[in-house]
């Protein structure tokens, strides 16, 4: 696993001077080892006797974990292609004053689609915070401490993420959707941020 092409790729790419892969995949990254550790308790717990009692409530927590670390990877890919469309809009012919106007519609139209992306890998980060807890409290003990290292890699995600929300909303003139998409992230960290703390803490006072 260490030796795995795949990931060295990736973090060569993270690492080098092209634009893509960035923070936004780096935030969608997190999110998708949060998940993937949520489910490595569930899958530590399940079918084991003494836990008989939470197997029922620990099989639709892999379930959904499994979900959404699909679609957290998904969101790598999909954050490349949307910082790739702002790019190729910006390249867009400027020589008339129809070529100016269809190039900043193309602008602000990819701008919009690039704050989307990392807003619903935000969301998907908060939904693995959500749950992080019931995995911590009803678990396996023996591996609690993944599911801390859970719920800090997807409120790192969902802290990324929103960087890359607000990186884009500052080239919207849509004053209407810009104020829309601030108020959705914002109540997104506040909410989620005293989550992820909480469960924190609670890890800590099982270890």
């Amino acid at each position: 696993m260490s030796n795995d092409p795949t990931l060295h790729t990736f973090l060569d790419e993270l690492a080098s001077a092209a634009p893509t892969p960035g923070g936004g995949g780096a935030a969608a990254l997190s999110g998708a080892m949060g998940a993937a550790l949520v489910s490595m308790v569930c899958n530590l717990t399940i079918g084991k006797e003494k836990f008989a009692a939470v197997e029922g409530r620990m099989q639709e927590i892999l379930r959904q974990a499994e979900l959404l670390r699909a679609r957290l990877t998904q969101m790598i890919e999909d954050d490349v292609v949307a910082f790739d469309t702002v790019m190729a809009a910006y390249r867009l012919p400027k020589a008339s004053d129809e070529e100016k106007a269809a190039r900043t519609t193309a602008i602000q139209e990819a701008s919009k689609n690039a704050t989307l992306v990392p807003l619903a890998a935000a969301h998907a980060c908060a939904e693995v915070i959500d749950l992080c807890r019931p995995t911590a409290e009803m678990g396996n003990p023996n591996v609690v401490s993944d599911a801390g290292v859970a719920v800090l890699c997807a409120q790192a995600g969902l802290k990324a993420a929103a960087l890359n929300v607000l990186i884009n909303l500052g080239a919207i003139k849509d004053e209407a959707f810009v104020a829309q998409h601030r108020a959705e992230l914002d109540q997104l960290l506040a909410g989620h941020e005293v989550l992820a703390n909480e469960v924190y803490e609670l890890v800590k006072g099982k270890l």
